[in-house]
C-alpha cells in the first residue's frame, strides 16, 4: 500500500508538472506544415495528437483486397493529416490484420502509435493473444496495451504491468464503453498504476464528466475517448442541420470537427478515436486537430445547440 501511494504521488506530481508546462503541445514543425494539436501523455510527457483512428467494424473487412486497400487509403489520409494513434482489439474481427496490411503497404510502422487490447476470459491465454495481435500488426512492440472492457482485468493487468517493466510495451491501460461498469472502472483507476483509460464520451453522453474524467486528472491518467459519434448515429443526425455560424470561431468547417473539438477540449481528455471507412471522413476528422479549441462557454453552447436538434 505504501509503495502504491508513493507511486501515485510521484505520477501525479509529474503529471501536474507536464500539464502546467503545456496543456497542448504542437508536434515538430518539420513533420507538418501546420501545427497539429497534441496533448502530453501524463506518465511520460510524450505528445500525442488529439485525433486518432478507431477500427471497430470499419476495418473488419476480411481478406477482400479492394476493401483492404480502401482501409489503407484511410490510413494514408490519417497519417497525412498528422495522426498517429490507431486503436484495435482481438474483438474486432480482421481489423488487426487489415491495420498490419496498411502499415506494410504505407511503410508507416515507425510513425504509428499502436494501441491494442487483451480480450480473453483466461488470464493464462493473454500473452499468446497479445503476441498474435503483435504479429498481425507487424510491429516490434505495442505502444499501448489495454484490458478490454475490464475482462479478467486482475490477471491481464498483472501481465501488462510485467510486460511494461520488461520493456515489451510502453503504456498500460483499461477500457470500457457505453457507460458500462463505471463503478468498478473507478476502483481500478484508484488502485492501479495506469497510464491510460479509454471511455465513451461525446456531446450527448457526458456521464464521465462527473467522476471519471476528474479522477483521471487527479491520478495523472491519460484519457482516450471512444464512440465520439455514437457509432455514426450522432453525426448522421446533426448533419441534417446547417452548421452554425459560430463554428468558424473554433475553426470548424464541418459537424465532425465541432463534435470532436468538444471532446478533446475537455482538460482531462488526451485524444478521441473516431472510426471511418471513408477518406473524406477521416480528412474531416483529423481537421479537428488544427486551429482553435472551444473554451468552457463555447463547450456549453455546443451542448445546448446539439440537444435542441
Amino acid at each position: 500500500m505504501n509503495e502504491m501511494t508513493s507511486l501515485s504521488r510521484r505520477r501525479l506530481l509529474r503529471s501536474l508538472a507536464v500539464a502546467g508546462a503545456s496543456a497542448l503541445l504542437p508536434l515538430p514543425a518539420s513533420s507538418q506544415q501546420r501545427s497539429v494539436l497534441a496533448k502530453p501523455i501524463h506518465s511520460s510527457g510524450e505528445a500525442l495528437p488529439v485525433i486518432g483512428l478507431g477500427s471497430w467494424i470499419t476495418f473488419n473487412v476480411g481478406d477482400d483486397p479492394v476493401a483492404r486497400d480502401s482501409c489503407a487509403d484511410v490510413m494514408r489520409a490519417f497519417f497525412g493529416g498528422g495522426g498517429r494513434i490507431i486503436d484495435s482489439s482481438p474483438m474486432y474481427g480482421s481489423s488487426q490484420q487489415v491495420i498490419g496490411y496498411g502499415l506494410r503497404k504505407l511503410k508507416e510502422r515507425s510513425r504509428v502509435f499502436s494501441a491494442d487490447k487483451v480480450w480473453t476470459y483466461s488470464g493464462s491465454s493473454g500473452p499468446a493473444q497479445i503476441e498474435a495481435s503483435r504479429r498481425a500488426w507487424g510491429v516490434p512492440r505495442f505502444d499501448l496495451l489495454q484490458v478490454h472492457n475490464l475482462l479478467a482485468w486482475e490477471d491481464h493487468l498483472r501481465t501488462l504491468l510485467a510486460m511494461k517493466a520488461e520493456g515489451q510495451v510502453r503504456y498500460v491501460g483499461i477500457t470500457t464503453s457505453e457507460g458500462r461498469r463505471h463503478r468498478e472502472f473507478e476502483r481500478v483507476m484508484r488502485s492501479q498504476p495506469l497510464d491510460f483509460v479509454q471511455v465513451t464520451y461525446n456531446v450527448l453522453d457526458r456521464e464521465v464528466e462527473t467522476r471519471i474524467l476528474p479522477l483521471a486528472r487527479d491520478r495523472g491518467i491519460s484519457v482516450i475517448v471512444n464512440r465520439p459519434f455514437r457509432q455514426g448515429a450522432l453525426i448522421r443526425n446533426v448533419k441534417r442541420y446547417p452548421l452554425p455560424a459560430w463554428a468558424a470561431e473554433i475553426d470548424c468547417a464541418n459537424w465532425a470537427q465541432v463534435l470532436l473539438k468538444f471532446i478533446v477540449s475537455h482538460p482531462a481528455v488526451t485524444c478521441a478515436i473516431p472510426a471511418t471507412t471513408r477518406v473524406d471522413h477521416v480528412q474531416e476528422n483529423v481537421g479537428a486537430a488544427y486551429g482553435r479549441l472551444p473554451d468552457q462557454a463555447m463547450r456549453a453552447r455546443i451542448v445546448a445547440h446539439v440537444e435542441r436538434l
